[in-house]
């Protein structure tokens, strides 16, 4: 079950206060109020409070949004008679939804799926038809993986030698999560990402330190703005006019992810492709204090394919 995390992140970093506030609430998106991602008083947890208003007394609800699904984020158009199957899994009403009954549920009433589709120009037809005879098509893809780690209870520090293998990353996307939360639980938050008094961290790619000089932090005393900074340096808006509307003071309160461009120009967000990499990545990690709960290490990478 990752689709979730992937929909949640691509929003929650790739989109300003502007788009949050305004067309991604037709994805039913309002951000929790910062460190209240847990609470279930609505006069606390204001992003709670929204999609109560929406919902409560089993009101129905319309939701918009895009698919997030690598196919879906190339710029090619798919050639005709090519059979495309999309399906969709529900995740369980305990992840979805946050209560105190703990016995709320989610019902569909109409799903629509909207493909939009081109007429092309015969002539470009036959072009294509007679390229077809020579060679298949290909398509370029940037493909998403997330895959899960955990870290017991009473940890004080962490390796993972094998982090991705064989092919690697343009970029990584590391976040942490309450175990009971990842698993389903009314009343937890799943996209509550949470520093758990982590002090240090450090990725490895080829044995080469990613960044080159280690990077410690202490949340206790707001020590933090490199890992911070990585919200923006990570995504291709580092020094740009441009944001997403998490603030320095809300980062370590449920909005903590470390976001790194592995790509050599820095360019992990452009368009134009880089070479793909072999290779091993080892990630280190401590924490001031000995972790309280179980938690899930969320990892996200993108590589570029051609299918």
């Amino acid at each position: 079950m990752t689709y979730p995390w992937r929909a949640y992140i691509e929003a929650f970093l790739n989109y300003d206060k502007a788009a949050k506030d305004t067309h991604l609430q037709q994805r039913m998106w309002h951000e929790d109020t910062a460190v209240h991602h847990d609470f279930l008083d609505s006069n606390q947890n204001l992003g709670l409070a929204w999609h109560r208003s929406r919902t409560k007394l089993s009101r129905e609800f319309e939701m918009m949004g895009p698919l997030h699904l690598d196919i879906c984020n190339t710029d090619r158009l798919l050639l005709n008679n090519c059979t495309l199957r999309v399906k969709l899994t529900r995740s369980r009403d305990a992840f979805a939804l946050m209560s105190t009954k703990g016995t709320e549920k989610i019902k569909l009433l109409d799903v629509k799926l909207y493909v939009r589709r081109v007429n092309i120009s015969p002539s470009v037809l036959l072009a294509h038809a007679q390229a077809l005879e020579k060679s298949p098509a290909k398509y370029p893809v940037n493909r998403v993986d997330i895959k899960t780690v955990t870290i017991a209870q009473g940890m004080h520090s962490k390796t993972i030698d094998n982090l991705f293998m064989n092919q690697l990353p343009q970029r990584v996307i590391i976040g942490f999560v309450d175990n009971r939360a990842y698993n389903g639980d009314y009343g937890r938050n799943p996209y509550n990402f949470q520093h758990f008094h982590l002090n240090y961290l450090q990725l490895h790619v080829d044995g080469q330190a990613v960044p080159s000089h280690p990077l410690t932090l202490d949340f206790s005393k707001d020590l933090y703005m490199e890992y911070y900074n990585t919200l923006f340096s990570g995504t291709g808006i580092h020094w740009k006019d441009e944001g997403n509307g998490i603030s320095w003071s809300d980062y370590p309160k449920g909005n903590t992810l470390f976001v790194f461009d592995l790509s050599p120009d820095l360019s992990a967000s452009e368009p134009h492709w880089n070479l793909q990499r072999q290779g091993t990545m080892r990630l280190d990690l401590r924490f001031a204090e000995p972790l309280a709960q179980p938690m899930k290490l969320r990892r996200v990478r993108r590589v570029s394919e051609s299918y």
